[in-house]
Parts: structure tokens; sequence; C-alpha cells
């Protein structure tokens, strides 16, 4: 474990060569990883460990659209793909990877196989955190950590097949076999991490609720809806606004401030662009910066988590979901979106 200087603070992180797969494997010897959830982080984890050697099973519901995906992928039913209660029982290390609310739905039938020595693994820590609204409260003699990668299981398995890393941050909850940071570090190697960074299941939730709500998705689909609006209201095309609302900064410029930095975008510019950057800035800062301070409120009263935990076991949620993904993805300027995105270059090879 390194000490790092993030902008004058120092942090705990851990990197692949200070902690090199060979050590992550003998770490783990002996170790059966069961993988319980196939949808959005079940996929990429449980290849890229798959990959690096360990012995790795998934659990799934048979007969599910995502148990058919495992068997694409690979997995063979009876030898590395069972139903969950099984793979449970199998799993000396159970990583829980299932949605939010499946966790809550299935706990009782997962708790029921973390007998004394096994490890419990998350990547959200949204069931510890707010174990009074969800019941997940582990026994006391299992390790209980965490891996969350930044980013999405596609991503992380993509930037695994190119040789890359998707930077996760790693926790101990319980550490019950006095092993749990050895194994944690282990896992976050085994699953592809680029670097590992330090939080604990509290600050990683209030974190990652308020990111998904603001710039990640909520916030900066919100203000590419509203630059949007403003240039068609305008007289622009729907080309037009969304090729300087999305696309130039999504193709162009993002890809490298995510090489240089911001400070580096704003310092090989236009100076015109360099000018109304530096004057508007602050007041976009100004004007969201309200909205962000009542949405982390939001996180850590646990209303937000209250909402989802509502929202997501209600009878009808799927319908209602699709139909508001359904206005998304046909509102006029992901329509343009997905013309724009048929004209790149590589999709007309």
């Amino acid at each position: 474990m390194a000490k790092m200087n993030f902008g004058g603070v120092i942090e705990n992180v851990v990197t692949r060569e200070e902690f090199p797969l060979s050590k992550a494997l003998e770490t783990l010897k002996g170790e059966t990883i069961a993988v319980i959830g196939y949808g959005v982080q079940g996929p990429g984890q449980a290849l890229n460990l798959k990959d690096n050697g360990f012995n790795v099973i998934v659990g799934q519901r048979k007969n599910s659209k995502t148990w058919d995906k495992a068997i694409a992928d690979g997995w063979v039913p009876g030898e590395t793909l069972f139903e969950i209660e099984e793979a449970c029982q199998k799993g000396t290390i159970i990583q829980y990877l299932l949605s939010d609310a499946a966790q809550i739905k299935m706990w009782d039938t997962v708790k029921k196989h973390l007998t004394a020595g096994k490890t419990l693994y998350f990547s959200h820590g949204f069931g510890i955190t707010y174990k009074e609204r969800t019941g997940i409260i582990p026994p006391a003699d299992v390790d209980v950590i965490m891996i969350a990668p930044k980013g999405s299981g596609t991503s992380l398995r993509r930037l695994f097949l190119e040789g890359r890393g998707l930077n996760s941050s790693y926790a101990v909850f319980q550490d019950a076999s006095g092993k749990a940071m050895d194994k944690v570090i282990a896992l976050g190697i085994g699953i592809g991490s680029g670097y590992l960074f330090e939080t604990d299941f509290k600050r990683e939730v209030y974190s990652d609720l308020t990111g998904e709500r603001g710039t990640l998705m909520g916030a900066i689909q919100g203000i590419f809806a509203a630059q949007y609006q403003v240039l068609r209201e305008n007289g622009h095309t729907p080309s037009e606004a969304f090729n300087e609302t999305i696309e130039e900064l999504t193709q162009s410029l993002m890809p490298l401030v995510a090489e240089n930095g911001m400070d580096w975008m704003y310092a090989n510019c236009s100076t015109t662009a360099q000018r109304g950057a530096l004057d508007w800035w602050k007041p976009f800062r100004d004007a969201t910066l309200p909205v962000f301070k009542k949405l982390y409120s939001e996180v850590a009263s646990g209303n937000e988590a209250q909402r989802s935990i509502d929202s997501n076991s209600k009878p009808d949620y799927r319908e209602k979901l699709d139909a508001e993904l359904k206005d998304l993805r046909e509102s006029e300027m992901w329509q343009t979106g997905a013309t724009v995105r048929s004209l790149r270059p590589e999709r007309q090879k």
C-alpha cells in the first residue's frame, strides 16, 4: 500500500506493481468465488477473474435472459453456472452483485449460506450502509469487503481486454478472519482494476449516489437537454444543436480531458473559447451548487435510498421504468444522436 498525494491530500492506494496478479492468485488459492448476479457488474467481474486464473462460478436465476447470457459467455450449467442458492453453497467468497432491490429480496437465501470463515463481497455500499432499511446484516463470523469499480461492468471488461484497467475503491467493513484486507486487494487486482483507493462503505455509497444523480448521469442529461433546447428554440437544426451540445464534447473534448485534465484543455483551445469558458464556469458552479448540496443531503439522510427501495419494489416498477426510458430514447435530442452516431466514419466502413 502506497501513500499518494492527491492535490495536497495523502491517500492510501494500491497498484498492480506492488500487488501483482501472482500475489493475488496466491492469496486466494483454494477459494471458490461465487459471482451472484449476471446483470450490470457480474459479467465483467466474473469474466475478468476467470481470465486471470481464479476459480470462479456464477449464480443466476435459471431460465432468465441473464442465465442465457451467462451460457453465451461460456459458463457451463452444472459446472460453472448454477442457481443462486447452489452457487452460494459452493462459494467461499460470495460476490453479491445483484441489484440493490434484488439484494434485499434474496438476502435470507444468501445469508443462510454465509457460514463461518466465508467472505461476503459487495461492489456498492448500499445494502450495508442502509442496513436498517435493507435488512442486510451479515453474521459476525464472516469477512465483509467491497471493491467498487468506478464505471460500468461493460467498461471494466472492455478496458481489461485492452490491457488497461478501471480504477476501483476498496473497503473492509468486517474482518473476522484477520485476512480481509489481503482478500479485498487480491480481488480488486483480480477483477482488473487500474489502481485501488481506500474508502469505507458509507463514503462509497454517498459519493456513488451523488455522482449517479449528478455529473455522471442526472446532471449531465439535464445540462444536455437545457442547452439543446435553447439552441433549437433559437433556430438551430437538430444536427447542429446535437453536435455543439454532445458530439463535440464526447468525441473530441472529453477524451483529451481524460488524458490531460481540464486545465490542459483550457490552455489548449482557441482564445475565444478559453475566455468564454473561464468567464462562465463559475456561474454554472454557483447555479448548480445548491442542487448538489440538496442532493448530498438527501443521500446522507437515507431519503434517496428509501425512494429507490420503494420504487424498485413495486410490482409495476419495470413497466414504469420502460415508459420513462422510452420517453428519453424517443426525444428529439437522442433520436438525433442515433442518426449522428450512424454517420460516424467507423460506422460507415
